[in-house]
């Protein structure tokens, strides 16, 4: 697999260059290149072929923000990431694949880059083929504990599109698709106790 090719949306020159950095410095994913606005993005999308998109929300304004998606309608399943240095509603963030924070090291940066992109390619080229990710062991704890989609993408600070894709790869690599199923596969695989359960299935 080659390098994660990254766009970069930031209107900050020095966030821009210091975050491009710090994501080549790894050797293992290359920024491609960098928006400072939203102007002729699908135009970007095209000529880049980048594998996800870092976007600092504070380009989108409050007309946009419901429909930000609809910027990036001729790749729907483009996974793009938050990068956060100010206050936003959490619930909102929800709406991306996933958020970047100001203070995140180079690491953890690495793995939310590589956890979206795996998550939209349906796969973990870094995992056995029905061994779970550490993000789908998360969502099936929740699934096991009765929560929803939403609830899930709430909790997680993830798309509900992040959640079903991520419920399509546990369905795949476990064979199972009950909540109660699951649950009692998160307690054989030591996922949960069943205290953690008692207040869900009534034990």
């Amino acid at each position: 697999m080659g390098k994660i090719r990254i766009l970069l949306i930031e209107s900050s020159p020095i966030v821009a260059q210091g975050l491009q950095a710090l994501i080549q410095s790894g050797g293992r994913m290359e920024v491609v290149a960098v928006a400072h606005s939203l102007e002729r993005i699908q135009e970007r999308l095209v000529l880049n072929n980048p594998d996800v998109v870092i976007l600092n929300p504070l380009l989108l304004d409050y007309s946009k923000r419901l429909i930000f998606r609809s910027l990036f309608q001729d790749k729907p399943n483009m996974p793009i990431l938050a990068l956060v240095y100010s206050y936003f509603d959490k619930q909102w963030l929800g709406s991306f694949d996933g958020v970047i924070e100001i203070e995140d090291d180079r690491f953890h940066l690495e793995k939310k880059i590589e956890e979206v992109v795996s998550a939209a390619n349906g796969r973990n080229d870094n995992l056995e083929v029905y061994e779970l990710s550490d993000r789908e062991r998360e969502v099936l704890i929740e699934l096991a504990k009765g929560l929803m989609n939403k609830e899930i993408a709430a909790k997680l600070h993830i798309s509900i599109h992040t959640v079903v894709t991520h419920r399509k790869n546990i369905v795949r690599k476990t064979g199972i698709k009950s909540a109660a199923g699951l649950a009692v596969y998160a307690l054989l695989n030591n996922l949960l106790e069943e205290r953690d359960l008692e207040t869900v299935y009534g034990g």
